[in-house]
């Protein structure tokens, strides 16, 4: 189901058939700032969107235009009972700075309290800056455990206390 985001973007969960053009959109941003993707690792999980995240209980959506290009992705990654983690959050140059990011980053936190989880972990590069800022805006700590070989910084945010 598409539903409409912000002036001419929509949103909808992704499937299989999304995968090549979510693998265009991340590997081109992350080429923006010199980041190398890796698809038989960290980017393993964008070759089989359904298998990684429906399957496993996570939720992976894209932003569309309104020709249906997808222009955005997001996904939540459930890590176990209470933590998921999210991955994937890249938006094409064309609708940076609109405010989305905020926006998609509220609806995918509430998303992840809706499912249960009481934290959200995520990791990124120090030089995404814009992004680092959004997470610590929305009151994500840095911890000291990264996983992904490009990534400099995570970031762990508790969604509700015991």
């Amino acid at each position: 189901m598409t539903e409409a985001f912000h002036g001419g973007i929509f949103i909808r969960a992704a499937t299989n058939d999304d995968c090549r053009a979510i693998q265009s959109l991340v590997y081109g941003v992350l080429a923006e700032y010199d980041l190398a993707p890796d698809p038989d690792g960290t980017d393993r999980d964008i070759t089989d969107i359904d298998a990684n995240y429906a399957d496993r209980g996570g939720v992976f959506e894209v932003l569309v235009d309104s020709n249906d290009e997808i222009v955005g992705t997001i996904g939540l990654y459930p890590l176990d009972k209470d933590t998921i983690e999210l991955r994937k959050m890249y938006f094409a140059s064309s609708i940076r700075g609109l405010g989305l990011g905020r926006k998609l980053l509220e609806r995918t936190l509430e998303n992840a309290k809706n499912m249960g989880y009481l934290r959200v972990y995520l990791e990124t590069a120090r030089v995404l800056k814009q992004a680092v800022h959004l997470y610590e805006a929305f009151g994500f700590e840095p911890v000291d455990v990264i996983h992904t070989p490009r990534c400099d910084q995570a970031y762990r945010l508790e969604l509700c206390k015991k």
